[in-house]
């Protein structure tokens, strides 16, 4: 019979109870980063990088094959967001502990990478003494994220995000269509597009849509 991942994972438990070594993955599409991250955690006694992928699916895939108590994703990866992987992770795994590393300070990002279930959200930019501590953290069941981050998420939760259609239709404000051209597309009424833009422009607090995509971009809501 095939193992289930999470009957892999079960079986890793007893391997570590024997080892006492936090087992690391790493997903990231630089191999430098990657490279780098591994060398801060191996130089740790009681860590070990099991696996190194470059993609959200090789960082699938790895996890089902080498089943990590600590999995750091990256946020932006060239086939899939890292929100993503995340979510197929933990569909297959709900006890997994992933971390998202990211150089996004965006709020929007950083909420989305909660949301999918993440363990917690740590910036590129912090030292290799917060990496391990944020590792051993999640080992021990701690859901982690610094201070600045956790005001930026609390900050987007009261402000209130755009709605999936406001999104839309300011993607297509940044591709810089027309309101005409974007009611053709989203195939709805150009003052219907007339009333998304006002409401985009009031919950971002841009004074025109120029600036609505600035901020979008800034703060993650955007991906160009």
């Amino acid at each position: 019979m095939v193992e289930s991942v999470a009957e892999k994972v079960g079986m890793k438990k007893v391997e570590r109870e024997t080892s006492r070594e936090i087992r690391v993955l790493l997903v990231d599409d630089h191999p430098l980063v990657s490279q780098g991250l591994a060398k801060i955690i191996e130089q740790q006694p009681d860590m070990t990088v099991v696996a190194e992928a470059h993609n959200g699916s090789g960082g699938v895939a790895a996890f089902r094959e080498h089943a990590p108590d600590v999995t750091l994703m990256d946020l932006m990866l060239p086939d899939m967001p890292g929100t993503e992987a995340v979510a197929r992770i933990l569909r297959e795994a709900p006890q997994a502990r992933v971390l998202m590393l990211s150089s996004s300070e965006g709020d929007a990002d950083i909420y989305r990478a909660l949301q999918s279930g993440a363990f917690g959200y740590l910036l590129k930019g912090i030292s290799g003494r917060e990496l391990i501590d944020g590792i051993r953290r999640a080992h021990a069941g701690e859901w982690h994220m610094d201070a600045s981050v956790a005001m930026k998420v609390a900050g987007y939760v009261s402000a209130g995000g755009l709605s999936a259609r406001e999104v839309e239709v300011l993607g297509l404000v940044a591709n810089g269509q027309s309101n005409k051209r974007i009611g053709d597309s989203l195939h709805i009424a150009e003052n219907t597009v007339k009333m998304h833009l006002k409401n985009i422009l009031v919950k971002l607090n841009a004074a025109d849509r120029t600036q609505a995509v600035t901020i979008a971009l800034r703060r993650g809501i955007l991906h160009l």
